[in-house]
């Protein structure tokens, strides 16, 4: 009987120590009610997607991105909802553009309190497909320009000792699968540089968040750059895996938990049961992860010449069926058609 009260109490004081740890980080989480949160790759996608996440939150939205067009959509869209919106043609890519977006965004708000570095484009192929060109852009934008705004949007953070920032890397950031090539070693280089920022800034009252997101339903896949010869192929292959729910997550929900994650300052976020299990996989036994993906190689479309197609341009009658309803419902939600009916 002493044994049991012994236990009871045991558990009793676990439970009240959970709680108190739940409370604790509830009060320590950030209030965003008119917090400035400056979105790259904001007008479709995951970056659209977490900007009406944001909103729902009661934070002012500065959405960068370079089409025009679509940011005039994506703002159009966020309005109706009822956010407040400004958004900056930007080519992340220039520095000078980039300081300029940030320059704009601060006169019109007053400062930026998150920086979600979110632009990014997806190049799919085999690797003698592509070429130095390929690997350039792709580090223009997912390295370089995460760069660029980070360096444009600190000083003002520094100055004020507090702020966050949210890199939305990738799980191709931590383990570098088949066709991906470039797109995994731009995330390489922005997984490193992200968690090096934490480090460094935290003295500095910033909390700098690394985000790696496994497959998400964005719709994105539509906007992929496709190389090689068979590009229809590989394009089937990734649209399926891109938007089949057994392999993906809903981009909705990947936003919610980026939201949370920024809220809570959180060091690092890894989106998806699939994600979190091949990243620890590859972590404790990467023989076995470079066996795996080796293998699943030579069952992947083998493809000669660097001739670039669109996703668009790669569609087949199995991209465009009922298995991807999924993810055609999100190209048309996040904007990755603006010109399609219902927009």
């Amino acid at each position: 009987m002493k044994l049991l009260q012994k236990h009871w109490k045991l558990l009793g004081t676990l439970a009240l120590l959970g709680v108190g740890r739940e409370i604790i980080k509830r009060e320590n989480m950030l209030p965003l009610t008119d917090k400035v949160v400056l979105i790259t790759g904001g007008s479709r996608g995951l970056g659209l997607a977490t900007a009406y996440e944001f909103a729902l939150e009661g934070a002012r939205l500065v959405l960068c991105a370079r089409d025009e067009e679509e940011l005039r959509i994506a703002r159009m869209q966020l309005t109706e909802q009822g956010a407040q919106v400004l958004t900056i043609p930007c080519d992340i890519a220039d520095p000078e553009q980039v300081q300029q977006a940030v320059e704009q965004a601060t006169a019109q708000w007053g400062q930026i309190d998150i920086l979600i570095n979110n632009a990014g484009i997806i190049s799919n192929g085999s690797w003698s497909t592509f070429t130095r060109q390929d690997f350039e852009e792709s580090m223009n934008i997912m390295f370089w320009g995460m760069y660029n705004m980070t360096m444009a949007t600190l000083p003002q953070m520094v100055e004020r000792h507090h702020g966050n920032i949210v890199n939305i890397t990738s799980v191709g950031g931590k383990v570098s699968v088949p066709h991906l090539l470039p797109y995994s070693s731009a995330k390489f280089a922005a997984v490193g540089f992200s968690e090096g920022l934490q480090t460094e800034l935290r003295k500095e009252g910033i909390r700098v968040t690394t985000v790696a997101p496994g497959l998400m339903r964005t719709g994105s896949a539509i906007n992929t750059i496709i190389k090689g010869e068979h590009h229809q192929e590989e394009y089937t292959l990734f649209k399926l895996l891109d938007t089949l729910p057994a392999t993906s997550i809903s981009v909705q929900r990947a936003a919610r938990q980026i939201v949370q994650a920024t809220r809570r300052g959180q060091a690092e976020l890894i989106i998806s049961i699939q994600a979190q299990i091949l990243t620890r996989l590859h972590g404790a036994f990467p023989e076995i992860t470079t066996a795996m993906f080796s293998f699943i190689n030579r069952f992947l479309p083998t493809s000669e010449g660097t001739q670039a197609y669109s996703g668009q341009e790669s569609e087949t009658k199995i991209t465009r069926s009922t298995l991807t309803a999924l993810g055609q419902k999100a190209e048309r939600k996040y904007n990755e058609q603006p010109e399609s009916p219902g927009e």
